[in-house]
């Protein structure tokens, strides 16, 4: 496998894991959603609605850095370069 070739599996491998991420998400939501609506039926009142906004914008948020801004990109990349020099610049190991 060439360099290219093995760097082209590792971007896949991770995006492939985000978007699986972005999925068991969305179904959590769903699901603890519904859950939340039936109680809000259940009892009278209208304010499931408030979760299912405020948890909505955080997956809707998950969504966008999962499908538009992908996981390897050109800012994760200089990212990882950078703690990879500081990591290999400390003399005494494990800086944690």
């Amino acid at each position: 496998m060439s360099i290219d070739q093995a760097r082209i599996e590792k971007l896949a491998l991770r995006r492939a894991k985000a978007k699986l991420g972005w999925f068991a998400h969305a179904a959590v939501y769903a699901l603890v959603n519904l859950g939340l609506v039936a109680l809000s039926l259940a009892s009278g009142r209208s304010w499931a609605i408030y979760p299912l906004l405020g948890w909505g914008v955080g997956l809707l948020a998950h969504g966008l850095s999962v499908w538009m801004l992908p996981p390897g990109g050109a800012l994760l990349g200089r990212m990882v370069e950078r703690e990879r020099a500081r990591l290999a610049a400390d003399a005494k190991g494990d800086p944690w």
